[in-house]
């Protein structure tokens, strides 16, 4: 299975935030969003960063209630790794273990075509799972759903 397969459940919605935001205005986009982490972007297409809830909270914990109003540049991880949407779902699995991401962008020939979080990627193992299961039941008893 391909990240392809999860996008095309989920959709290609991204939630953006500019670099020059500040975190303040950048908590209010997780909020609103219920999501917990945005790319960071001038134009919506190029990724210029990602800035999670984790990145706030180490943030805080070093510099204090001021960090809320510094811009998100200043806080976001510029080192992006991302993938594109043939990427196999083992491997992005694989990477978001190894290098503890919980976000990785989906990104082709430079432009932004969604984000996969760690929870998609579950939500899509069970469902995945779930679908073999019933084909072995309905193999084994001989009934169709």
């Amino acid at each position: 299975m391909r990240i392809s397969d999860i996008l095309r459940v989920k959709g290609g919605r991204v939630v953006t935030v500019s670099p020059e935001a500040d975190v303040t205005e950048l908590l209010a986009v997780l909020a609103e969003n219920k999501i917990g982490a945005v790319i960071v972007s001038r134009d919506g297409t190029r990724v210029e960063g990602i800035v999670s809830e984790r990145d706030v909270v180490r943030a805080l914990a070093a510099r204090g209630a001021a960090v809320l109003m510094e811009p998100v540049a200043a806080i976001a991880t510029t080192q992006v790794r991302s993938v594109e949407r043939d990427a196999a779902v083992e491997d992005v699995e694989r990477l978001m273990t190894e290098r503890r991401f919980r976000h990785v962008p989906v990104i082709e020939a430079g432009e932004l075509h969604g984000v996969v979080s760690i929870g998609d990627v579950v939500k899509f193992r069970i469902d995945e799972l779930q679908a073999e299961r019933t084909s072995l039941e309905e193999y084994i008893t001989g009934e169709r759903a």
